[in-house]
């Protein structure tokens, strides 16, 4: 492993600790050990275990449907070992796993229809980067899950309130955007004459990433959720939707795309019309 990749993983590790410490001030404690702790020690070590078999095979088929699977046993256990619930904590678990269960289960079946993922061609080649991709994983789970973690872990129970009602109506408005934006990609694409082309039709005239734009609400609205529980430290976890975005904006979603995208279709007048008149993610309806 070179120098830099190993940078790389010892302060990714390091954040994740970081972040599941705050997150486990005043929290649960299950054997002497927070509960928050425990899941942040589970969400890279269920990624770390499956790349054993994903690396010995060459294959990225299961890296999001681990990473599905890493939110719904840090759902679980951080439910049963801080039991019981209040109100406000099994509805944001019941969220995260409707979410994790659709998300994965759809971007699984896209990657067996489509044959594998371009984004680890190259990846996968070299174990140390393959690793790294995990371990990466390990952290989006951590830090996206932050605020949903705080919640059901607190020890802190409130009864729902504004903050809880504005939250579950980002997260619905923001699911419903996402599924929406999905499906219509989807069937998009499944018209032959469309073969090889863009969409811009339906929530893709909003945006050029509506999919995208509902991930941010969704998780934002989990964080509103979790305010009036916030204490200490655990105010670290407010970074779980600010990770989001950036992750998303900067990093590993709309960067590739819109470079793929350019890359493709740049030359066509049609392609530059699109993106000079739809904004890049956060939604505006048609002109004209």
């Amino acid at each position: 492993m070179s120098p830099k990749l190993f940078i790389a993983l010892v302060v990714t590790v390091l954040i994740g600790g970081l972040v599941a410490l705050a997150g486990s001030q005043g929290g649960a404690i299950a054997g002497g050990v927070p509960v928050f702790l425990i899941c942040g020690i589970m969400a890279f070590g269920i990624n770390w275990l499956a790349f054993i078999p994903a690396n010995a095979a060459r294959t990225e088929k299961y890296y999001d449907l681990t990473g599905s699977f890493t939110y719904l046993s840090l759902m679980v256990v951080a439910a049963v070992l801080s039991a019981p619930l209040d109100l406000r904590s099994g509805i944001i678990a019941l969220m995260v796993v409707i979410w994790a269960v659709r998300l994965g289960s759809f971007l699984f079946l896209r990657i067996r229809d489509d044959g594998g993922d371009q984004r680890f061609d190259e990846i996968k080649k070299s174990p140390a980067r393959f690793f790294l991709t995990w371990t990466m994983q390990g952290i989006w789970v951590l830090l996206t899950a932050a605020s949903a973690l705080v919640i059901i872990t607190n020890s802190t129970r409130l009864p729902l309130d504004i903050f809880a009602f504005v939250g579950i109506g980002l997260w619905i408005a923001g699911f419903a955007i996402e599924v929406i934006s999905d499906r219509q990609k989807r069937e998009f694409r499944k018209v032959p004459a469309n073969k090889g082309r863009f969409i811009s039709s339906g929530l893709w005239a909003w945006s050029r990433h509506p999919n995208y734009f509902g991930e941010i609400l969704l998780w934002t609205g989990v964080t509103v959720a979790s305010l009036p529980v916030l204490s200490g430290w655990q105010w670290v976890t407010l970074i779980s939707p600010v990770f989001v975005a950036f992750l998303i904006i900067r990093i590993s979603g709309v960067p590739k795309l819109e470079a793929h995208a350019k890359k493709k279709w740049g030359d066509e007048k049609k392609y530059q019309d699109y993106i000079a008149s739809v904004p890049l993610v956060i939604p505006r309806p048609p002109r004209g």
